[in-house]
């Protein structure tokens, strides 16, 4: 565990841990200096663990391990760095790693990982081919093992050139091509993803998976209707339906919005498999996004004491007690959803209503900290937490100064670029924000994110209308599915004074997603055409979600002082 790597100190020079984990590499040492040039090495790592100083920590345990013929050094100083996000370091260390252990499966797998994360896709094909082949009956059956992973890591394109060229050796086989049609679908290719799909059908007819993914793609195409019917058809004509194929019913029903149609399919699941908790999960969603909360709480409960699906029992019993007011409730449970993909938005929530809810800044600040030594991976966020909360704080200086040391951190991340470019936003300072932005675009030219957040900047808080209209339609041709381009479209169409043409962008966007940005900008539409009542419904049914929202207070003033 990275966390036992922690240096706490006492009253003494160093603490009995780093000492008990300096000697535990000791007889691995290769001679005397090299034995006290790596305990040196191991203690300013320790030391720098202890005061968040990442990189340091990590750079320190590589230059140990590179002095050590410890294989146990090796792969922790190569966890370390992985987790941390330092690939290249961590590639140093991996590479010593294999190099004392040639025959560690792991010591390879970090080696395909992290030439994946650098863009050298050459050498992570060779590593997990390695592993790929190692399986003596069924080389291909590892290649579904990678898809957790490359999903993961976010980078979509990437992954699905590295899985179409594992799987060229295996033509004959369904779940290579099950695997690199899913990869294909998330890279934006469902022509591509249909094809392997449909091949994967023909190699193996009773494999269910090729098929829910076909269905898939035609929903990422727009046809919902077809995959809506398509898998109806499935289910109706086995004597037995599979209950995957009514799960995946039920997410289509409800990416359609037809909720009450995917309760229905979850209900005739857990008639048929009581115990399934996959469907309860999904019940409890759906319950949730109905707004029946009372239910929705005791089906989350019931799935939290099941011991399955934890995080996300977690997260949306907060996400209940956040929204009825009970915010040390709230943020008891937020607090412990620290793994999953809701963790960040979790603590940041939870630092945010102890900070401005319970009126307990120094609670914020300790419940990040616990955050990032129990959860090593997400230490560089949480760095990024506390500049958050202390802009929200209007401790100005400090926060950018913070954010500064995340971006030290991840200099090649966009998201945190983008990140200290809306916090100067936040705080006034559009001519820094607009220079942020606008070196994200220099240095990621092709990014839809980065071309919106710029275009719908200039839209809000300038008045050029024209460069941001450009900007925005450029970044829709690149994601031209993304509601919030789209409502960066609507929103400037309307600056420009084309105000039906808006409407219909807006109503759009807030169909693909319910946000209460959308419908602030739906309503200050529907009251500059003086269509006062629509707007008015509108709006107090996003207040009713999201009572906090400034947006909504904001348009309201405006529009509807004499309303309560």
């Amino acid at each position: 565990m990275l966390e036992n790597c922690r240096w706490r100190p006492a009253n003494t020079l160093i603490s009995l841990l780093t000492l008990i984990t300096i000697l535990s590499y000791l007889p691995a040492l290769a001679d005397e200096s090299a034995s006290s040039a790596a305990s040196a090495h191991i203690l300013q790592a320790e030391m720098a663990l202890q005061r968040d100083e990442y990189l340091k920590a990590t750079v320190e345990y590589r230059k140990a391990a590179e002095l050590s013929d410890s294989v146990e050094l090796a792969r922790k100083a190569t966890r370390l760095g992985f987790t941390y996000g330092f690939n290249e370091e961590a590639l140093l260390s991996a590479k010593r790693w294999i190099k004392l252990d040639e025959d560690s499966d792991e010591a390879r797998a970090f080696l395909g990982q992290l030439y994946f994360r650098l863009d050298d896709l050459r050498n992570s094909r060779r590593q997990f081919e390695r592993l790929i082949k190692a399986d003596p009956d069924d080389p291909s059956k590892r290649l579904l093992s990678l898809l957790g992973y490359l999903s993961e890591e976010r980078q979509p394109e990437r992954a699905d050139k590295l899985m179409r060229s594992l799987a060229k050796p295996y033509p004959k086989s369904a779940m290579a091509h099950y695997a690199v049609g899913v990869l294909a679908l998330q890279a934006g290719d469902a022509e591509y993803a249909k094809e392997r799909a449909t091949r994967s059908m023909e190699l193996d007819p009773d494999y269910l998976r090729p098929k829910l993914l076909y269905a898939r793609a035609l929903m990422y195409e727009g046809e919902h209707d077809k995959a809506i019917e398509y898998l109806a058809h499935l289910i109706g004509d086995s004597p037995q339906p599979d209950p995957d194929a009514r799960m995946e019913l039920a997410l289509m029903y409800m990416l359609s919005g037809r909720d009450d149609d995917a309760l229905s399919q979850v209900n005739q699941v857990l008639l048929e498999q009581s115990g399934r908790l996959d469907a309860l999960r999904l019940m409890a969603i759906i319950n949730f996004r109905l707004e029946r909360l009372d239910a929705a709480w005791d089906d989350f409960e019931d799935l939290l004491a099941s011991g399955q699906y934890r995080m996300d029992a977690l997260y949306y019993l907060a996400r209940i007690a956040d929204y009825r007011e009970q915010y040390e409730r709230a943020v008891r449970l937020y607090k412990e959803v620290r793994f999953g993909s809701n963790r960040v938005f979790s603590q940041r929530r939870a630092s945010a209503l102890l900070a401005h809810k319970l009126d307990d800044v120094d609670g914020a600040f300790k419940l990040l900290d616990d955050f990032a030594a129990a959860s090593p991976s997400n230490a560089v966020d949480v760095v990024a937490l506390k500049a958050q909360l202390l802009i929200s704080l209007d401790r100005y200086d400090e926060g950018l100064a913070l954010f500064d040391k995340a971006i030290k951190y991840r200099p090649d991340n966009e998201n945190m670029i983008l990140g200290r470019a809306e916090l100067l936003l936040r705080i006034g300072r559009i001519d820094e924000a607009l220079a942020g932005y606008r070196q994200a675009i220099k240095r990621w030219p092709e990014s839809a994110t980065a071309l919106n957040a710029l275009g719908y900047t200039l839209a809000d808080r300038t008045d050029q209308y024209q460069e941001a209209e450009k900007l925005i339609r450029k970044a829709l041709k690149i994601d031209p599915k993304s509601p919030a381009i789209i409502d960066s479209l609507g929103w400037v169409l309307y600056k420009l004074g084309r105000r039906e043409e808006a409407l219909h962008e807006l109503q759009r966007a807030y169909e693909r997603l319910n946000d209460h940005e959308v419908a602030s900008h739906i309503v200050e539409v529907l009251a500059v055409l003086e269509r006062r009542e629509e707007a008015l419904e509108l709006l107090e049914t996003a207040e009713k979600k999201t009572p906090d929202s400034e947006l909504l207070k904001n348009v309201r003033e405006r529009h509807f002082p004499e309303t309560p």
